[in-house]
Parts: structure tokens; C-alpha cells; sequence
């Protein structure tokens, strides 16, 4: 089988790795790919946010399969133009991946299909955010977050009414996340450890990944603003095998259901970033793709090979019941520019990869890297 993993973040290094590895694969192609995956795939140039230029690499790479790493072509609609030309992609359809690139509509699509989640309130106007952060309904801390995607920094805990109205401000006046912010949810603040869940879905079955814990506040001790995330862990002790049942019950199958209820089965990784409250599960959110840092974590704890089971999602024929899951523990730490996720130095170089590469136990993902001077 040929793969063609979309993408140049470390999520997709991670992809590369892992089928690269496998003994079904017969090559794969990482487009535009980094440093990194040259090491694991071909490289070829792309534009990621062009659907058409996505579906014209995998016709002339004849791809078997295409995997699609980052958000944008899904939200883009890639996986409808490569089902209109008959091409075999893992990834939901413009349609389904609304659960993620508008929080609007998964929030009500969760209202609509009895899963768990914070309350929330849509606003349109700044206005109308402004006097749902300060009526007292959601109290404080409270969750302020850009309808959109915003590369996963668009949202804002603030801790009381000044810092919530700044948020509010920068989001839908001063256009901090572009359109993406023109409209914002204003949420109740859930409280307890996080979890992530991600699953492998067909439209009508679901195959759980090891879990893992994302952190997402740039310094340490779990300050500084939200980023796209620091660093995680794998599995997370936290989600028992009774949990991942609950979870798998109260909210994966109620969505798959809820998807193809209306029209847009779904099919691809489906990742719940979940808070665990006094009261059970709750959603803070999905993603439409795996987590990033997260893969990086969980994929090597995957010990059977991934690529059939992918493909068997995508065609909608999923029949495996679970993967075998290494007993080790991973932590992934990420190692970022100064200023991130603010504005940050690129073009410095890195040292010191080839001797961490080296070290026993020791796995080294790029995320937007090149290759200069060899």
C-alpha cells in the first residue's frame, strides 16, 4: 500500500513513522512534509489549504490511501473531492468536520444528540458577549472561545470580568483570530483533569487509540496563555477501562449516531479533548484529527499495524475491535521559539538532534523544519 500523509507538523512525522515502519507499506509520501520526514518518506511540495492541489498529488502519486494530518483540508473539504473522483481519503467530509471548525455548530450538535457539555451561550455582536460574560449567568473563571479555527489558540480562561471582556475585545474587535473570531462562545468553566480520547470511526464503528493528557499554557506550572500545545503524556491513568467504556457510551456512539442521523456519516480520528467533572465526562471539545502533541505520544504506543485498519475506516468496513497498546508510558515534551505562541524568531538553527536521536528510548518529531546546507 502507497500513503500519502498530508501535512509538515510533527503529528505527521509521527504518521510517516509509525506506517512507514509497517509491513503492508509499500512507500510513503509526505507532503509538504519537514526535515524530519524525509527521513521516513518522499517529500513533495503542497499547498495544504488548496483541496484541488491535495486531490492532484494523490492522483499523480496513485496513492492507495491518503491520510490527512492537519484540520484545514478537512474543514476545506478535501474529503469531498476525493470521494467525487473515487479516491480512497481518511477524513470526515466537510460537512462532519463543522464539529470542529465551528464550535457553534458542535456545541448545539451536541445539544441535539444528548452529549455532555459545558453550557454555553453563542454570541454574535461584541455586545452580546460583553453582557453574557458580565450578567453573571456562566460566573468566573470563564471560558471565551473563537467560533473558528485559530490553530488551537482560541481560547481564553479568563479569571474575571476585566480579563474576559479584554478577550472579547481582541477576538471580535481587534480581529486577534481573523474571522475566525467574528463570532464566540461564551462557556461555562468546567472543572477537573483533562483527558484526551481519540478514536479511529467508520461512520458506524469506533476503534479507541491509547488516551493521553495534553497541557497547553506556555510556562511552567500551568500559566501563560493557551498554545497549541507544550507537551503530553500517554496513556492517562486517569481513564480506566470503565471510563473508556462510559465515554465510548455517552458520548463517541451518541455522535456516530448523531452523524449519520443527519445525513453526514462520519468517518476518521475523532479526538475528544474531555474534562473529568465530579458529575462524569464532559466535552470541552473535538477535533477532527489526531491531537498535536498528542500523536506523538500515542502512536507509538500503537503495536499492531495501522495502515489496513485506516483503510478499512475509510471505506466504512472497520471489523477490528481493539489494537494491541504497548504497557510502556510515553512523555512528549515540545521544544518551541521563544515568544511562542506570540510572535516568535523563525530560521534559528537546531543543535543537538542527531545525539538525542541516538539516545536509547528517545524519539525526535519535527514540526516545520528544513534541511539546510545537507
Amino acid at each position: 500500500m502507497k500513503v500519502l500523509v498530508v501535512g509538515s507538523g510533527a503529528r505527521e512525522h509521527a504518521l510517516a513513522w509509525k506506517l512507514g515502519r509497517e509491513r503492508g507499506v509499500t512507500e510513503v509520501v509526505c507532503a509538504p512534509g519537514n526535515a524530519g520526514t524525509r527521513q521516513q518518506a518522499c517529500a513533495r511540495s503542497l499547498d495544504v489549504s488548496d483541496p484541488a492541489a491535495v486531490l492532484a498529488l494523490a492522483e499523480a502519486e496513485t496513492a492507495d490511501l491518503t491520510v490527512v494530518g492537519p484540520e484545514l483540508p478537512l474543514a476545506l473539504g478535501v474529503q469531498d473531492l476525493f470521494t467525487a473522483r473515487g479516491l480512497l481519503l481518511f477524513g470526515p467530509t466537510q460537512m462532519a468536520a463543522q464539529l470542529e471548525s465551528s464550535k457553534s455548530f458542535s456545541k448545539n450538535f451536541m445539544v441535539r444528540h444528548g452529549v455532555p457539555t459545558a453550557r454555553f451561550r453563542v454570541c454574535d455582536t461584541p455586545e452580546a458577549a460583553i453582557e453574557a460574560v458580565s450578567c453573571g449567568e456562566f460566573g468566573f473563571p470563564v471560558v471565551i472561545k473563537a467560533d473558528g479555527l485559530a490553530a488551537g489558540k482560541g481560547v481564553t480562561v479568563a479569571p474575571d470580568r476585566a480579563a474576559a471582556e479584554l478577550a472579547v475585545r481582541e477576538a471580535m474587535i481587534a480581529d486577534r483570530f481573523g474571522s475566525a473570531g467574528r463570532r464566540v462562545l461564551i462557556e461555562r468553566c468546567l472543572v477537573g483533569p483533562e483527558a484526551s480520547f481519540f478514536a479511529i470511526c467508520d461512520g458506524r464503528r469506533a476503534l479507541a487509540l491509547p488516551t493521553a493528557q495534553d497541557h497547553k499554557r506556555a510556562y511552567d506550572g500551568d500559566k501563560g496563555p493557551n498554545t497549541g500545545g507544550m507537551g503530553a503524556f500517554a496513556p492517562n491513568p486517569l481513564v480506566t477501562p470503565d471510563l473508556e467504556r462510559r465515554i465510548q457510551r455517552e458520548i463517541i456512539d451518541p455522535v456516530l449516531d448523531g452523524m449519520s442521523a443527519e445525513g453526514h456519516p462520519y468517518r476518521g480520528f475523532l479526538y475528544v479533548g474531555l474534562m473529568l467533572t465530579v458529575e462524569g465526562p464532559q466535552v470541552i471539545e473535538f477535533n477532527v484529527r489526531l491531537g498535536d502533541p498528542e500523536a506523538q505520544v500515542v502512536l507509538p504506543m500503537v503495536e499492531d499495524e495501522l495502515a489496513p485498519v485506516l483503510e478499512a475506516a475509510a471505506r466504512g468496513t472497520l471489523e477490528t475491535a481493539s489494537l494491541a497498546r504497548s504497557s510502556d508510558c510515553y512523555v512528549g515534551i515540545v521544544l518551541a521559539s521563544g515568544g511562542y505562541p506570540g510572535s516568535y524568531q523563525t530560521g534559528a538553527q537546531i543543535e543537538g538532534l542527531e545525539a538525542a536521536s541516538v539516545c536509547e528510548d528517545v524519539l525526535v518529531f519535527h514540526a516545520g523544519t528544513e534541511l539546510r546546507d545537507g
